[in-house]
């Protein structure tokens, strides 16, 4: 390759890493798999090794991949929390020994745990303070998040000025509890429970944290006043008497072979560990020689990464079975004959849509490729051959539940049930209709919704207002207490604004906002359901598709039907919303950055009523932008565009 081959590759590859770094550290929804990422990353490293005149100083070799969001406030670390350099096979590994000298210090092997690092400190015995790695520098102060994790000591017996370095994860059964939570409510599913753990302790409510059930495993001392160690291994028996929750394994090994040994037998275990790890750490063992080994600018030269491979298996596919969910969507499920995958069996795996199917030319009958996406959710690859009378597949016209025809609406990749009121979705429309958003029923969470539907008490939405409490009160685990808060909760329900019902209809496309928008335009239901397709398209900030799906919604005999009965039960139909006064009317503001005293839903919610709106994004149409610290690029784009900035005082003025 040449130099300006080369050039051209290796800009490609930093603003690919980059983007990658984002979605994974700071977005916690990474695309592609981690294998596929450390492709891309040793392939830069091999060509800045080869072109070394090509190297920048920001170069993702160079710099950790994190970085610390405006949600929190922010951490400088006293210790650098630096990243691994990541090898792939034992040779690699004894490369990496062979710059040790291992007759000055064993080696330590551990269990690479798939999660979050953060740091935890503390002082006079008492935690005080928690933060994520951010991007080694800079982290997250998320300590209240922190305070929700049960192992985290809050107290220690050591007195000295303490800080060591954890990973938080969720346990597997946490992880695929919350997923079938997510799937029950209509949410994209966490895709592996690092990036749920990830997301968990970003969490600007700590209740929320509490609920995802996560841990932690500490395995590194940082700093500490007041005691001296000599080894890695030393910390580790030091961290267990003072109770934290140490790595359940970690091994001294004095040589190669013995350290290759320990990461087979890690990797063996794998799969039946309740966690994920997607490789072995293998470190220096004394603390003096490390200090002179040092660290590169990203990496510490005492320690390396061994990282698993992906494992995949062949199997045959015998069936696909069609699933129905809250949206009427049809998903297609692969089952085929049970294979040992990452150390569970597996014999089913989702097959996304019709689509995919046919770009994979799966047939029922052919030879597959499977392999558990993170080592946890298991995916169709490809087809490894196409066996003797193996038959192609085709999607059903009618949907499997209810027997309603489907569609498959120009520009999706999925097909949908016709019918509203079909049973398979029924409960996951009743989860979405309950939640906290919508009609906000304290008390009537999926398990309790479940028993209801079970015992034959509702079968649609409005039976809710039409409970039989004299019923309720013989399900089991429900006291008189229970049912007592469970009617206070549905009554209280009848009083929403229009906007919440609105959107507890689960309307294609139509979110909270476009709901609240549906209100306050139409007043109450009665206008919005004598409304015509162009009434909704003249709504400020709708476009084609949500005024078609609002008034195709809006239109269905059923949909009228269950209103009536809804009106019948007292449920509020009108728009309960006052403005007081349009001084805003016709004004966008676009929020940006922390501001002192509102969070940005409360200053949206003072803007409305004033008659303005909000948008997430700077355009020649935005009237004013609200800054607070730490702007980013928006503020940059509205300086760059003449729009005028305004601060919180400014704000209030102009709300006086």
């Amino acid at each position: 390759m040449d130099i300006k081959s080369a050039e051209e590759r290796i800009a490609y590859l930093s603003d690919t890493i980059r983007y990658h770094n984002k979605k994974y550290y700071i977005e916690d929804s990474p695309e592609i798999e981690d294998f596929e990422y450390d492709a891309l990353l040793r392939e830069l490293e091999n060509l800045e090794a080869q072109f070394p005149e090509l190297v920048k100083e920001d170069s993702p070799t160079r710099t950790v991949g994190g970085a610390a969001l405006t949600l929190f406030e922010p951490v400088e670390h006293t210790v650098k929390m630096e990243s691994l350099q990541d090898v792939f096979s034992f040779d690699e590994l004894r490369a990496f020994t062979e710059k040790i000298d291992l007759s000055r210090t064993a080696l330590s092997v551990e269990p690479k745990i798939d999660g979050l690092s953060v740091s935890l400190e503390y002082r006079d015995g008492l935690f005080f303070r928690g933060s994520t790695r951010g991007d080694g520098v800079t982290g997250e102060d998320v300590t209240a998040n922190l305070m929700q994790i049960k192992s985290i000591p809050r107290a220690i017996k050591f007195e000295g000025e303490l800080e060591v370095r954890g990973e938080v994860y969720m346990p597997r059964d946490s992880f695929e509890r919350l997923v079938e939570r997510q799937e029950l409510t209509g949410q994209a599913p966490a895709k592996n429970p690092r990036n749920a753990a990830a997301g968990s302790l970003r969490q600007k409510n700590p209740k929320i944290t509490a609920e995802r059930e996560l841990d932690i495993f500490v395995f590194n001392i940082q700093r500490v006043t007041g005691r001296e160690f000599t080894s890695h291994i030393e910390t580790l028996d030091f961290l267990k008497e003072q109770g934290f929750n140490t790595l359940p394994t970690y091994k001294k090994c004095v040589s190669a072979d013995e350290a290759v040994a320990e990461i087979t037998r890690i990797g063996d275990a794998r799969g039946g560990l309740p966690y994920d790890i997607d490789g072995a750490v293998v470190k220096v063992d004394d603390l003096a020689y490390r200090e002179e080994l040092g660290s590169t600018s990203k990496f510490p030269k005492w320690a390396v990464a061994f990282k698993f491979p992906p494992e995949e298996k062949e199997t045959v596919l015998k069936n696909i079975e069609i699933n129905v969910g809250r949206t009427g969507a049809l998903t297609p499920t692969a089952e085929f004959d049970p294979i040992q995958l990452a150390g569970t069996t597996v014999s089913r795996a989702t097959l996304h849509n019709e689509d995919f199917i046919t770009s994979k030319g799966i047939r029922i009958g052919d030879t597959i490729v499977v392999r558990k996406a993170g080592d946890i959710i298991p995916e169709v690859l490809s087809v490894a051959k196409h066996n003797e009378n193996a038959e192609p597949f085709r999607m059903p016209d009618k949907c499997p539940s209810c027997g309603s025809p489907v569609i498959r609406e120009e520009g999706e990749a999925v097909l949908r049930c016709t019918n509203a009121d079909c049973p398979a979705q029924l409960l996951r429309h009743l989860i979405h209709f309950t939640s906290r958003d919508a009609m906000d029923i304290e008390g009537l969470g999926p398990a309790v919704l479940e028993q209801l539907l079970s015992a034959g008490l509702i079968h649609n939405i409005d039976d809710l207002y039409r409970l039989d409490f004299d019923a309720v009160s013989r399900l089991e685990r429900t006291g008189e207490k229970t049912v007592e808060n469970l009617k206070n909760a549905i009554d209280k329900s009848k009083e929403n604004d229009l906007s919440k019902l609105i959107y507890a209809f689960g309307i294609r496309h139509i979110g909270s906002k476009a709901a609240a928008l549906i209100s306050e335009n139409f007043g109450d239901i009665d206008a919005v359901l004598a409304a015509s397709q162009a009434d909704f398209e003249a709504i400020d900030g709708f476009g084609e598709i949500l005024a078609m799906s609002a008034y195709e919604f809006f239109s269905l005999d059923e949909t009228r039907a269950m209103i009536e009965r809804l009106k019948s039960a007292g449920v509020n139909m009108k728009s309960l919303k006052e403005l007081k006064d349009s001084r805003f009317a016709g004004k966008t503001f676009v929020l940006t950055g922390t501001l002192p005293s509102y969070s940005r839903s409360e200053a949206a919610a003072v803007i409305e009523s004033f008659g303005g709106k909000t948008s997430s994004s700077v355009s020649k149409k935005t009237d004013y932008v609200l800054a607070g610290e730490e702007a980013g690029s928006k503020l940059d784009k509205a300086n760059a565009l003449g729009i005028p900035v305004i601060d919180e005082e400014e704000f209030r003025q102009m709300i006086k």
